[in-house]
Parts: C-alpha cells; sequence; structure tokens
C-alpha cells in the first residue's frame, strides 16, 4: 500500500491516504502555472460507520505563501464508510510555483454523532526538472 500511497496518517478510527502526480499535460511553466492531481483513500479502520462533513487545507506554494480552502465535504460528497470500508477520490491543486505542500483535516462525525477531526497526511507538490 505505501508503493501506490506513499503519504499516510491515522487519527483514532480513520487512515488517510495520499498518491500525487504532476500533470505535465495541464501545466504551462511558462505562463507560471503548474498542476498537481491527488488521490485521497479514506479507510475506516473502526468499529462504527464515519460520515465526512469537511475539510480543510493548507496549500503552500514554493514562496512560502499559504492557501486555505475550506469546505462541506469532497468532490461534491459527504461520504459514509463504514466499518472496514474505504472512499477513494481524485482531485487537483494548481500552483504558481514549480513545487509547494499540502496538507489538512476533515471533519467527521461517527453513527453515534460524535464530531471528530482526522489528519490528512502532508504531501510535497513537485515538478520534474527537465
Amino acid at each position: 500500500m505505501t508503493m501506490l500511497f506513499p503519504y499516510a496518517a491515522t487519527t483514532g478510527p480513520v487512515t488517510v491516504r495520499v498518491a500525487v502526480s504532476f500533470l505535465s499535460e495541464q501545466s504551462a511553466p511558462a505562463s507560471g502555472r503548474w498542476f498537481w492531481s491527488y488521490h485521497v483513500r479514506i479507510e475506516n479502520i473502526g468499529e462504527r460507520s464515519v460520515q465526512l462533513l469537511s475539510r480543510h487545507w493548507k496549500i503552500t506554494d514554493g514562496r512560502g505563501a499559504v492557501h486555505e480552502v475550506r469546505g462541506e465535504g469532497v468532490v461534491g460528497e459527504m461520504p459514509l464508510i463504514a466499518p472496514g470500508s474505504s472512499f477513494d477520490y481524485v482531485s487537483g491543486c494548481p500552483l504558481a510555483t514549480p513545487s509547494g505542500a499540502m496538507a489538512g483535516t476533515y471533519q467527521m462525525v461517527d453513527e453515534e454523532g460524535a464530531a471528530f477531526q482526522v489528519d490528512i497526511p502532508g504531501f510535497i507538490l513537485q515538478a520534474p526538472v527537465n
């Protein structure tokens, strides 16, 4: 699993795994635009169903500027994840520098209504050097 998802963090009953890919076909370095996709797998390793309610990302570009993104759910969904199941999604991140980093948290709730926060592992955004 580490080869497919090199970044992982476990908080309580939830493991979040991330894989990142640089998308050269969507990047335009001459115009100051670099683009990555990231694939997230959220695994429920607990004994109760959990639901993802919201996300909070901190995106740092190569100059150290931080952009925060908050919102409901992920990719338009607020997935309910049963024990032993997982939820996958893919999203993207443009930057004005050829490198950066992302990290964040998810706000979740279990089937009994207990709210908790889950860490998203930090990961590096690095364009290949030509």
